[in-house]
């Protein structure tokens, strides 16, 4: 689709690609119930997972307020 993005929509998809070539490779990105969390990795420096398989919470270091869906297309 071809859409019409307002100037401000352009500069917010600007500033995430400019923060994208920045980010750092000890920090991950997990979105998991509508939230967006920052996350850091592990001493092996890859994401800390729990016993039952999943992520481990307590390596989350930020919450970001912005609207996410973690799921497939």
């Amino acid at each position: 689709m071809d859409f019409k993005l307002t100037k401000e929509e352009k500069n917010a998809i600007n500033t995430l690609k400019r923060l994208a070539k920045k980010w750092p490779d000890t920090l991950w990105l997990f979105s998991g119930s509508s939230t967006l969390w920052v996350m850091k990795n592990g001493p092996d420096g890859r994401p800390v997972m729990t016993s039952n398989g999943g992520y481990d919470q307590n390596y989350s270091v930020a919450e970001i307020k912005i609207e996410n869906d973690g799921g497939d297309w």
